[in-house]
């Protein structure tokens, strides 16, 4: 077994840290036409940059796909890394959108790297889901870990200032999560300077906080992440790049 020294078992728990801001990440990119009855999507590729007080410590994807019969797929992959530490994520979603409404059937998590290799399989049946190996639990319209981020942009185009969802995270747990809009700001990131939308995540008992930031004239998109625990930064997502495209 591998013995690690404090100095690198607190490293490794920073870049740790990017799984917990990919919770809301990093899919929280989509396209749809705002502040209609039946928004509709169509597919994407967004491009993150990742940092830690102010360092460069790797990239992040997202890619939205159409494919048939109302059905969607949404890809994640992150990378970061400092010195000989890495971490690398997936997430993959399968689901159907109609009429507004996103409708869960799988969704997939893998984590590899410095440390333990991590899975996650939900599939939403009928009126249960099942996580991996588990019993089956009711489903009471939980939505998996990347698509309770899609439907926020949904709602902020419909002029929604506040929303709660019950979802499944990457460990197969379940949890609730507030949201609320606190303003509008202009801040710059790789992709440029930008008015966004602001909003925080509303935990209780916890003293991390999460703000993130979304674009309307990026159809409500993603472009900017920061966390933070007791005080402390723990990393920060910019919006690098972002395009667009019909099936």
């Amino acid at each position: 077994m591998i013995k690690y020294s404090l100095k690198w078992v607190m490293l490794l728990a920073k870049l740790k840290v990017f799984g917990l801001i990919t919770l809301f990440i990093l899919t929280s990119t989509s396209s749809f036409a705002a502040n209609t009855a039946t928004p509709t999507l169509k597919n994407f590729k967004a491009e993150y940059s990742a940092y830690r007080f102010g360092r460069d410590l790797g990239e992040a994807s997202l890619t939205l796909t159409s494919l048939e019969d109302n059905l969607y797929q949404l890809d994640y992959h992150s990378k970061v890394s400092a010195f000989f530490l890495s971490d690398e994520r997936t997430e993959n979603s399968t689901f159907s959108f109609e009429s507004g409404q996103i409708t869960p059937q799988m969704y997939l998590y893998t984590r590899t790297g410095t440390g333990s290799d991590k899975k996650t399989s939900v599939q939403f049946t009928d009126s249960q889901i099942k996580i991996n190996n588990s019993p089956p639990i009711d489903w009471e319209g939980q939505l998996d870990n990347q698509l309770y981020r899609l439907d926020v942009q949904l709602k902020l185009a419909a002029g929604h200032k506040s929303f709660s969802y019950d979802l499944i995270n990457s460990r197969g747990q379940e949890r609730h999560y507030d949201l609320k809009v606190v303003g509008k700001e202009m801040i710059n990131v790789p992709f440029g300077a930008i008015e966004a939308i602001k909003v925080i995540f509303e935990r209780k008992n916890s003293t991390r906080k999460t703000w993130a930031w979304f674009s309307p004239k990026l159809n409500y998109q993603l472009v900017m992440l920061q966390q933070f625990k007791d005080g402390d930064e723990q990393g920060e997502l910019r919006l690098k790049s972002i395009t667009f495209s019909d099936k």
